[in-house]
């Protein structure tokens, strides 16, 4: 079975991108108490300076985050909002000791009232770090703070998908990159449903590409996939006469598609990769569509691997499993 490729630990963090490009939907998705305290016509501002002055092992690496901002309450006072976002699979056992030195940090060097908000993306579902406290002789200190995990949304799926919040997409996207883990083309066809969504819930070309951006990147595929990838979205996009994913490079990654590009794989992987690709048009319509007729699936497993690639723009762009059905009568065996 295929298996999805790593990112290098240099790539730029796209938690650290999405959460600064879109921090006042990231606070009315995750923390929406705290949002409505905020008034946003005031803006707001990241701290970065300040935070390393009181903390100089702040990470920002491929599976943490801290931020800082600042921002004004509605009563016209100033806060200053401490984000943490871990992705890591592990649990660290140091993580609410942190969120403590952290925050009494920032109050006694800026004596600035702070809030503490956590994202966690581990799969431990019984972790749930949310207070630090210590007492000796009747002396007690403490830090109780709002957490976020996102394993709890996989039960909220179709609330999710229905969402327009741009952290919706990001849930997502790293959700489904936890269960394709082991299985490259059912990533695949996950992050083509995911792409086609962007466009179907009418986000902005910025949006589109900044989302698309994490997608990319949180979904990795083998090289020879995600260039059939770059090939459906570009026909997804001709069709919808919305060019905006295909219309520049991959911003710091190799571009994965060129117009004339040759299509289908190398002759000695064909044989190979034949019941992977089959696997991935299936698995596509199956999401979409439910239960695949077995009629269907008779006709898919006749098919050599490039009629196969030829289907995944109509699995998904078609409007119906009919629609797809006739699609497939005009594949000669």
């Amino acid at each position: 079975m295929s298996k999805p490729s790593r990112r290098p630990a240099t790539y730029d963090n796209p938690w650290k991108e999405v959460l600064e490009r879109y921090f006042l939907d990231f606070m009315a998705f995750f923390f929406p108490q705290a949002h409505g305290d905020i008034d946003w016509a005031r803006g707001h501002e990241f701290l970065a300076k300040e935070l390393r002055r009181v903390t100089p092992d702040a990470a920002v690496g491929e599976r943490r985050v801290d931020e800082l901002a600042k921002v004004w309450r509605k009563d016209g006072v100033e806060a200053w909002v401490m984000v943490h976002v871990e992705v890591q699979s592990q649990q660290d056992t140091d993580f609410a000791e942190r969120m403590y030195i952290y925050n009494y940090r920032l109050f006694d060097r800026f004596h600035r009232r702070v809030a503490s908000l956590a994202v966690l993306g581990d799969e431990q579902v019984a972790w749930r770090p949310d207070r630090f406290e210590y007492d000796l002789w009747g002396c007690r200190a403490s830090l109780e703070f709002p957490i976020i995990k996102l394993v709890d949304y996989r039960a909220r799926w179709v609330e999710l998908d229905e969402s327009r919040n741009p952290f919706a997409t990001v849930v997502m996207a790293y959700l489904k990159a936890l269960e394709t883990r082991e299985d490259a083309f059912d990533r695949q066809a996950w992050k083509l449903i995911l792409v086609r969504r962007l466009y179907e819930r009418g986000y902005s070309r910025k949006d589109i590409l900044n989302l698309f951006r994490f997608i990319d990147w949180v979904l990795a595929l083998p090289k020879e996939l995600d260039e059939t990838i770059w090939e459906q979205i570009y026909q997804y996009e001709e069709a919808k006469r919305m060019p905006y994913i295909t219309s520049i490079e991959r911003i710091g990654m190799e571009k994965g598609m060129e117009k004339g590009m040759e299509k289908g794989m190398e002759k000695g992987m064909e044989k190979g990769m034949e019941k992977g690709v089959q696997r991935a048009v299936v698995r596509m319509l199956q999401l979409r569509f439910g239960a695949i007729p077995a009629t269907v699936l008779r006709r898919l497993e006749k098919l050599e691997v490039s009629r196969l690639e030829e289907l995944m723009g109509p699995a998904l762009q078609a409007d119906s499993l009919e629609s797809f059905s006739q699609a497939l009568e005009f594949q000669p065996a």
